[in-house]
């Protein structure tokens, strides 16, 4: 499937900024499901310095710093972007099983598995907790194909999780998370990749964008799409495979990948530090993803 993705993020200050300084991962990575054809970020008022670079996981970041005084922000970013299916298992009643995948994580010597062993550690979002693991240990048993056992991990939060935007911030800890069992899809991908980091498996975070199409007979409004998250767990000697608790599902072609990372922290849309500004800064966001 081939889309256009558009993303309009828009701060508007009560007071003039005087220069800021800002990070973006709002480009399009390539994947093995994945191709970005073309991205182009639009930044108003103008950046005084603009470079563009591969991060440590492979994203791209976009640093640009404004210096002339402003009281509006301006940046869109658009891109198209080629999506497949990921190739994963017909029957996921095969494949390694979650004692095989433990050993071959602590055991196995192949560049792969030693590189997915970081997305075994803490992270500044996640951190190991005996109630995570409680949470999900009776789902991985030690003969359960883990891409089975993940897919029913994916069911479980789906089904026990209320969709609540009210119900958490950016910063809401995922202990919190768990407690009340609600949020929204980067509360659900922390609480996932938590628990399979507890269980002993490599996770990721997944951030981009998610097609959404219009009840029977109405037509799709335009910038009504938003960012998503979801996750990735790692199959030793098979590959990493996408998950999506929010959706109840493995990721398929309508899922676009902007960045991975440890959790949210490594791939926030966009970050940086103004001067000036002015208390309570408004901030809108449009995203709209159409098929070409």
């Amino acid at each position: 499937m081939r889309y256009r993705v558009k993303h309009i993020t828009e701060y508007q200050y009560a007071s003039r900024v005087s220069h800021c300084y800002n990070m973006a991962h709002l480009m399009p990575r390539n994947s093995r499901r994945q191709k970005c054809l073309s991205t182009h970020l639009d930044i108003q008022p103008g950046a005084s310095f603009n470079v563009k670079r591969e991060d440590y996981f492979g994203n791209w970041a976009h640093h640009f710093e404004i210096h002339n005084p402003h009281k509006k922000l301006r940046i869109v970013a658009t891109s198209e972007v080629e999506t497949k299916d990921q190739v994963s298992m017909m029957d996921l009643d095969l494949g390694v099983t979650c004692a095989q995948a433990r050993e071959l994580m602590r055991s196995a010597r192949d560049m792969d598995t030693l590189m997915a062993r970081e997305f075994m550690l803490d992270s500044a979002m996640v951190r190991h907790s005996d109630d995570l693991k409680e949470f999900a240990a009776a789902i991985f048993t030690d003969d359960k194909p883990l891409l089975k056992a993940t897919l029913e991990l994916t069911q479980t939060i789906y089904r026990e999780f209320k969709y609540n935007p009210q119900a958490t911030t950016i910063a809401t800890p995922i202990a919190e998370v768990l407690e009340r069992k609600e949020g929204v899809c980067q509360d659900f991908a922390h609480v996932q990749i938590g628990m399979l980091r507890a269980l002993g498996f490599a996770a990721k975070y997944v951030s981009g964008y998610l097609e959404t199409l219009p009840a029977p007979g109405q037509a799709k409004l335009v910038g009504a799409d938003a960012s998503h998250a979801w996750i990735s767990v790692y199959a030793p000697g098979e590959g990493w495979f996408e998950f999506d608790p929010t959706n109840n599902c493995m990721v398929g072609e309508q899922h676009i990948i902007t960045a991975w990372g440890r959790d949210f922290f490594d791939v926030t849309p966009l970050c940086g530090v103004i001067f000036g500004g002015g208390e309570n800064p408004t901030l809108s966001v449009s995203v709209d993803v159409s098929r070409l």
